[in-house]
């Protein structure tokens, strides 16, 4: 506490944390919950807190601190104090580097005393920068959730299977390569996410979780699986794609609740009949049919080496031989021989394009997310090859697509070629470096260049023909580098913009050079007229050459400073220096203004909001900005699945812009999403790329007795830079942010099952007395109690029961929309068969217990008990007790 003090009075001398602490609205302390990791310094609010107001603080059972704080190793000493503490959040992540990656936390440890909090049951330790787990985990008796995920694990601690109350456990984005034997000993385990590590092997052990319902092995390093995976009964959901997979075992498609089986992207040639029947296996990326290539020895040099290296980030080693490396997404890198001399690690990273980095030029379309390999000043020996998959931009037909890289400084444009490769689907782009940087896809403006020389040359636009630049003999001394880019400006579209206008326009042309230099002789332009307009019906007052800066901020009519030449369909005129070029007819006198509004809406597209909830799941909601020309067949595409509202009405946003979606009137999300703004999900709008997510929502208000009628609105965000100003001053103020609103509903709840104990879904059983008077009964009261408990783990609890699988079958399949009739359909189908089995008690609770439900087996032993010592107490009140207590027995009531 001396060292808290000590800390505190520095930062109190230095102004941080009094300021800091003004800035915060009310008191910092809601009920039992702390959320510090959105406040700045919220560690040092912490230890004021626990100094100021140490009662309270005591007794808080949900923490959430940021381990990007400066003092969280100091935070941490005090932490073992909250001896209530139930869910504790201590996640990197919270802060980001220049190139929009999550900077990791600092923890590379736990104090010993962590193991004191006795009451934990979950803990987030995401983004930080653990190489081993800390030996204070396995002392949590109560812990059931643990989340690792962003560290730099190396492997699990031998004994890791004590931690026997475990249900969940996330350490996707590791560097795990082996699991300990002891993980099959998390009998009450059923979410296990181990993707993207480098797992080589699996223990058999892995197959004694038999209440495992969805595990996730994907983008590691897997040759095999054991055949004991298909021990679990429980399965829902088995995920391996991206690993190095040769054969999967048939047991499998044996597994009777799997619902989705990922095989994608491995080496399967072959794959047993019985797995390739099912409907929701996923085989896409494998070589499937294809004979396996025969090496000689000693000639390995000569053949390829293929390598799924499959995680989000990682690594591998190339050497002087020819290597071919397959990335998630579907990259692929090839090393031809020598390229590197020696053996080199890469490492590779995905990031998302933040617009705040990836500069998009003007009518630049982004169609991949950002690559970024490393090392970044090694120069190889010879290129190496990169294809990029994209989104093929079928409607972009005056665009070009590209890589492009960033040297550190700024973006550019690699040679780039497009390829459809083998056994994919998707359009490739290729290109070669001899250095590694950040690349990502983009599709810009068709880019005609040329070397002009001193004896002249003329230029083409591939877009527009009639278009040509000529450069007469004696331009330049020196070799100039010259680009063209035209965009076709079509008479609908200047229609749409100015409506009862009368304006036309030509197409709008581009030129730029490599020398900031004037030419020395006029440069000669080929403009075709406006459509509709001839040489024969021409109106010279009526036409205007606009000259333009680069980033169209600002327009002048030039054609009082130029000789305009006219030709029957086209206009000529010279210039010295180059920039945008456009010819307007109209009969209108402030041409410039409307030329700048033009140019700002040919940038802009048409959008629609899209807000959905599943059918079976209303608190799952899709939200999605649409380009307008989708809207249509996207809605038609999900509404199978979801429904809602129709989309919103129309509104326009640049490419790259943000905006946010904030769930209102009685609608809230979980908060500890890294995509969550001040309660609000942040999305970037690229027109290519899906700007959907799925997330869930939950209300704070009581919906035993109403629905919840709330909405999710949607806003503007940081204006995109380099757009126009008038556009910029209509994106600021708090009316103008607004975009959209949609209505959300969450239904009525159902009343519980204790609430209305007649209410046994349509099922009509007779009275129940299980059990003998040794044992003790249970009622039908108690069994309602008991389905209250089970969850989505039904079929397992009835498999151990003793019911057959052909009952289960039928039992999920008439109630296949109802979870608490299915729960209650097993319950009362086995209570039916054994209600004259005096022994039927205990083997409830051994059922429980062997489907890791030992929470449910006590509460069955606590009813009993109850039963015994109110029979118990109503015998001596009698005077009827005897001496053997064999025959203390009672009908069990709640």
């Amino acid at each position: 506490m001396q060292k808290m003090a000590e800390l505190l009075r520095l930062r109190d001398e230095c102004g941080e944390g009094t300021s800091g602490a003004a800035m915060l609205p009310g008191s910092l302390l809601a009920g039992n919950r702390l959320n510090l990791d959105v406040y700045p310094n919220g560690c040092c609010h912490f230890l004021r807190l626990l100094k100021e107001q140490r009662e309270d603080v005591v007794q808080v059972e949900f923490l959430r601190l940021s381990s990007n704080d400066s003092l969280i190793d100091i935070t941490l000493e005090s932490l073992p104090h909250l001896k209530h503490l139930k869910s504790l959040v201590l996640k990197g992540g919270c802060a980001r580097d220049e190139f929009g990656c999550c900077r990791h936390g600092s923890l590379t440890s736990l104090p010993q005393d962590f193991g004191n909090l006795k009451c934990l049951t979950h803990l987030d330790l995401s983004f930080n920068r653990l190489s081993t787990l800390p030996s204070c985990i396995l002392h949590l008796p109560s812990l059931s959730l643990l989340l690792v995920n962003h560290n730099s694990l190396a492997a699990l601690p031998e004994d890791f299977g004590c931690l026997s109350k475990l249900t969940f456990f996330s350490a996707m984005k590791n560097q795990l390569r082996c699991l300990p034997q002891s993980i099959g000993e998390l009998s009450m385990l059923q979410t296990l996410d181990l993707s993207e590590n480098g797992l080589q092997l699996l223990p058999e052990e892995i197959g004694n979780l038999h209440n495992c319902t969805e595990l996730d092995l994907s983008g590691n390093r897997l040759s095999s699986i054991p055949d004991s995976l298909a021990n679990l009964k429980s399965l829902h959901q088995l995920h391996l794609h991206s690993n190095f997979l040769v054969t999967v075992p048939a047991s499998l498609a044996s597994l009777p609740s799997l619902s989705r089986l990922d095989l994608r992207n491995n080496c399967l040639r072959a794959i047993p009949t019985e797995i390739q029947a099912l409907p929701f296996v996923r085989l896409q990326g494998n070589p499937l049919g294809e004979t396996e290539p025969s090496l000689q020895a000693g000639n390995c040099k000569a053949a390829a080496v293929v390598i799924h290296s499959c995680f989000s980030s990682g690594s591998f080693t190339v050497t002087s031989e020819h290597c071919e490396v397959v990335l998630p997404g579907g990259i692929v890198l090839s090393f031809p021989p020598g390229a590197a001399s020696d053996p080199l690690q890469i490492y590779f990273k995905y990031l998302e394009p933040d617009p705040q980095w990836v500069k998009l030029r003007h009518h630049d379309v982004l169609l991949s997310s950002v690559l970024e390999l490393q090392p970044h000043g090694v120069e190889f020996q010879k290129e190496v090859h990169i294809w990029m998959p994209f989104v093929s931009p079928q409607t972009l037909h005056q665009h070009e697509v590209v890589v492009r890289t960033f040297s550190g400084q700024s973006w550019g444009d690699l040679r780039t070629r497009v390829k459809q490769k083998k056994r994919l689907m998707v359009p490739m782009a290729h290109c070669s470096v001899l250095h590694f940087s950040w690349f990502v896809v983009v599709a810009r403006l068709v880019q005609d260049k040329c070397k002009v020389p001193a004896e002249g040359m003329l230029l083409f636009s591939s877009v527009d023909p009639h278009i040509k630049v000529t450069f007469p003999p004696g331009v330049t001394k020196e070799h100039r580098s010259v680009k063209m880019q035209v965009l076709p400006v079509s008479a609908e579209q200047v229609g749409e913009i100015l409506i009862k206008e009368e304006c036309l326009a030509s197409p709008l042309l581009c030129l730029s050079q490599d020398s900031l230099a004037d030419f020395l002789k006029p440069v000669r332009i080929q403009l075709p007229l406006p459509p509709g307009i001839t040489g024969l019906n021409l109106d010279r007052s009526r036409l205007h050459l606009l000259h333009g800066d680069l980033e169209g901020q600002t327009w002048d009519d030039i054609t009082s400073q130029v000789v305009l030449k006219f030709t029957h369909i086209y206009v000529v005129f010279e210039v010295t220096h180059f920039s945008w070029y456009w010819l307007w007819y109209t009969t209108k006198t402030y041409i410039e203004g409307i030329a700048k509004k033009v140019y700002e809406r040919l940038r802009l597209y048409q959008v629609n909001f899209i807000a959905l909830q599943r059918k079976n799941d209303p608190e799952q909601v899709l939200l999605q900005c649409v380009p307008r020309h989708k809207v249509e067949p996207v809605v038609k595409k999900l509404q199978h699945r979801y429904r809602g509202p129709e989309p919103s009405d129309m509104v326009e946003m640049f490419e790259g812009e943000q905006f946010f979606a904030a769930f209102e009137r009685g609608i809230s999300i979980d908060m500890d999403r890294p995509d969550c703004v001040d309660g609000r999900l942040s999305f970037i709008f690229y027109s290519h790329l899906k700007n959907m997510k799925e997330v869930y929502v939950t209300s704070p208000v009581d919906r035993k007795g109403q629905a919840v009628r709330g909405q999710v609105s949607f806003y503007r965000g940081a204006v995109p830079e380099n757009i126009p100003e008038d556009a910029s001053r209509r994106r600021k103020g708090s009316d103008s942010l607004w975009l959209a609103t949609l209505p959300i509903k969450l239904p009525q709840l159902k009343p519980r099952w204790d609430e209305n104990t007649g209410l046994l879904c349509g099922l009509s059983f007779p009275p129940l007395n299980l059990g003998s008077a040794e044992t003790g009964y249970l009622t039908q009261a108690n069994l309602l109690s008991i389905a209250r408990r089970v969850g989505p783990d039904w079929q397992t609890i009835g498999l151990n029961l003793g019911l057959t699988y052909q009952q289960i079958e039928r039992i999920g399949h008439n109630n296949r929309e109802d979870l608490d009739k299915q729960i209650l359909g097993m319950l009362f189908s086995w209570a039916q068969q054994n209600s004259e089995d005096p022994n039927c008690v205990n083997k409830l609770i051994t059922a429980m217990k062997e489907s890791g439900r030992q929470d449910i087996a006590d509460e069955v032993e606590t009813i009993i008990n109850l039963g015994r010592q109110k029979y118990s107490a109503s015998i001596r009140r009698v005077g009827l007790e005897q001496e053997s207590s064999t025959e203390d027995s009672a009908i069990a009531t709640m």
